[in-house]
This record gives C-alpha cells, sequence and structure tokens, in this order.
C-alpha cells in the first residue's frame, strides 16, 4: 500500500496469536532474563502469581502480527519509531493475542511519506495488553 492509498483514520485488524509458556522462557532467557520470565518459582511469588511474557516480547509479536496482515508489503522503506509504548497488562502463558491498528498520522517526505500507526493489542479477554504509536517510511 503506497503512501498515498493511505487515510487517517483507516482501521486494520490483525490474526491472532497463543503465546506459549516455552516462547516465554526462551524470549526472556536471550533477551530479558528477569525472574518474572524465568523462574516459574519465583514468579508464582510475585505480584503476577505466575510467568508473564516480557513487554520486549510482547512488542515483538505485536509487530510482527501486523507486518503479517501485509498492509504496507513491499512498499515499507523503514521504521522511523515507537513513541508512547506502553505495557498496559502482563501476558500469561496460553493468552491469545490480536492487534489493531489505526493511521493516526501522515507526513510527506522527499521521495516518500511517513505514516504513524496507533498499534493496540489485546488478549482473548478483549484487555488490552499493548499500546504504542510506531512510524515508518512509505513509498510513494
Amino acid at each position: 500500500m503506497k503512501f498515498g492509498e493511505i487515510s487517517i483514520g483507516q482501521r486494520f485488524e490483525t490474526t491472532s496469536y497463543k503465546v506459549s509458556k516455552e516462547e516465554i522462557f526462551a524470549f526472556a532467557a536471550q533477551f530479558d532474563p528477569q525472574y518474572m520470565h524465568i523462574d516459574e518459582e519465583k514468579a508464582k511469588e510475585s505480584r503476577f502469581k505466575g510467568i508473564i511474557a516480557s513487554g520486549l516480547h510482547t512488542l515483538s509479536l505485536s509487530f510482527k502480527l501486523w507486518v503479517e496482515t501485509g498492509m504496507f508489503g513491499d512498499d515499507v522503506i523503514a521504521g522511523t519509531g515507537v513513541d508512547n509504548l506502553k505495557f498496559t497488562k502482563p501476558v500469561f502463558p496460553d493468552d491469545v493475542l490480536y492487534v489493531t491498528t489505526e493511521v493516526i498520522k501522515k507526513k510527506e517526505r522527499k521521495g516518500s511519506g511517513e505514516v504513524t500507526l496507533l498499534l493496540t493489542t489485546f488478549n482473548n479477554n478483549g484487555e488490552q495488553v499493548l499500546k504504542a504509536e510506531l512510524s515508518a517510511l512509505i513509498s510513494k
């Protein structure tokens, strides 16, 4: 989808993705090895009463789901930023996530345009778990 085909207010929804305990452990062991992500016994004693996914893992899954929609396809040039990132609720093993996006800003650039999306991730109970503004350069 080229820059000129994108309109402020456009909305998209992704497919869903079930988060496994094994992948929470694997992601955290490599990128965020804090106890609430990798130590089941200690995590049971935490405020969450069990293992939770790293916020960075949740962001990565959210971005994966958005990219898999193929809305920007080969017209995306590069990401330019993430603003106002909020982890609003923990993600637990077996949560099923899906993402909604809304185009909230467009800006002309020389030879391209910049698009900002409000990306919101929800769990299977319809509870928001993440919210962020993602920007990217898009071909004209």
